[in-house]
């Protein structure tokens, strides 16, 4: 039976439920060693933070700039559109697809260009023609963009990523920018799990491949940005896939292409096997019924008015508490609260979800209606005692008169 239909069943059958959802399965192996600079590991779906060294710190991040020229590209271009190179005077050590200036490429393969070989004459292309023939424009562009996802400790000096003064981001701000990229630009996300792609440079067809070394080696990694520089070292952020759950790490500063790579692996394979997914509960789901006084045979369904889903160490156990009256007393609208389910880590509350009527919950028949019974029978009765009273002192007075009467004679 599956979890959401045993959980289902469960809650139905009682007002206050406690339900096991992840049995304790010992405590998490420690994260491993990292001979870097910087680290962060997050979850995809959720962006909790998982692990981090040093993750505030602001460093140099070489071509993972390309992350956020991509994003501010696909923003304000569109992937069939064609560009001119500009004259770019390269560095013998630049990663490059040797672009001619004048010669035209589109969009999509200068941005597989860009992120596949990391080649910076591509960047630089994208960003001179997408800043209006400006370079400084489009750095411009990019800050912006960063002020607006809250990348607080990320500054653009340049779209390559070269070493230049005020280029720098955290390894914090770095998984946050992956998790919005590949969240938001689907073809980013399709073109960073290929090992390789074949692009038009100048007309002439040409196969590049991808620097990160771990995508098409490593099944379930896909993706995400290689770099390096003197200053930055080897920076790899990476992304994986595996069991429903999707993990971003960062490593910054690595000493070789290999370290950077087996030091993201590492991570990865660490966050896999100490954590997993857990979304016990989802908006609209049935959670319990109970049943409508005076109303023989009718129940009604109390529904989750909201979704939890949230990363946990395999060695937490989580249990989910209901609490919900055992009866329903009417007149309640549909999607009136009637009741809370909270989810429990231990013994502290992580959620709390409203539980709301699926429909409406009639008043009780008029025959079982306190008010409408009492009424009458108040009044019937309070005519009655008020009749005897009458009567009575109607007798005391005559019997009053009499005595008078008796005692003149």
């Amino acid at each position: 039976m599956s979890f959401h239909k045993r959980l289902t069943r469960a809650l139905a059958a009682s007002a206050a439920v406690v339900l096991g959802v992840l049995p304790a399965q010992g405590l998490a192996a420690p994260p491993p060693p990292l001979q870097v600079r910087a680290a962060a590991l997050i979850d995809a779906s959720t962006g909790q933070s998982l692990y981090g060294v040093n993750a505030g710190a602001e460093v140099a991040i070489a071509s993972a700039t390309k992350l956020m020229t991509a994003l501010v590209v696909l923003q304000h271009a569109g992937l069939d559109q064609v560009l001119r190179a500009p004259a770019y005077q390269l560095a013998a050590v630049d990663s490059q697809i040797g672009l001619q200036s004048g010669e035209p490429m589109t969009v999509r393969d200068l941005l597989i260009a860009m992120m596949l070989p990391s080649a910076d004459d591509a960047a630089y292309d994208l960003a001179y023609n997408v800043g209006g023939r400006s370079v400084s424009q489009f750095v411009a562009m990019m800050n912006t963009e960063a002020a607006q996802l809250g990348l607080s400790h990320t500054h653009y000096s340049t779209p390559v990523g070269l070493d230049t003064p005020g280029n720098h981001s955290t390894a914090d701000d770095l998984v946050a920018l992956a998790r919005y990229v590949l969240r938001t630009e689907p073809f980013v996300r399709q073109v960073v799990a290929m090992p390789t792609a074949h692009i038009r440079v100048g007309g002439e067809p040409r196969t590049v491949s991808n620097l990160n070394g771990l995508v098409g080696r490593v099944p379930w990694v896909n993706g995400v940005k290689t770099g390096h520089t003197l200053d930055a070292g080897y920076v790899l952020v990476g992304s994986g896939r595996r069991d429903g759950l999707t993990l971003i790490s960062a490593v910054l500063g690595a000493s070789s292409e290999s370290a950077r790579e087996s030091d993201t692996l590492a991570l990865l394979n660490w966050g896999f096997a100490n954590f997993r997914l857990v979304a016990p509960v989802s908006s609209g789901q049935l959670v319990a019924s109970r049943p409508v006084r005076g109303r023989h045979g009718l129940r009604t369904a109390l529904v989750a008015s909201g979704s939890f889903s949230r990363v946990f160490p395999r060695s937490t156990r989580l249990t989910i508490v209901v609490h919900a009256p055992r009866m329903l007393s009417g007149p309640l609208r549909k999607g009136a609260i009637a009741g809370t389910l909270t989810v429990m880590a231990g013994s502290v509350p992580v959620a709390r979800i409203p539980l709301r009527l699926r429909r409406a919950v009639p008043a009780p028949p008029s025959s079982l209606n306190p008010t409408t019974i009492a009424g009458p029978f108040t009044l019937v009765l309070l005519v009655v005692l008020l009749g005897v009273a009458v009567v009575k002192g109607r007798r005391e007075r005559l019997t009053a008169r009499r005595a008078a009467s008796q005692q003149q004679e």
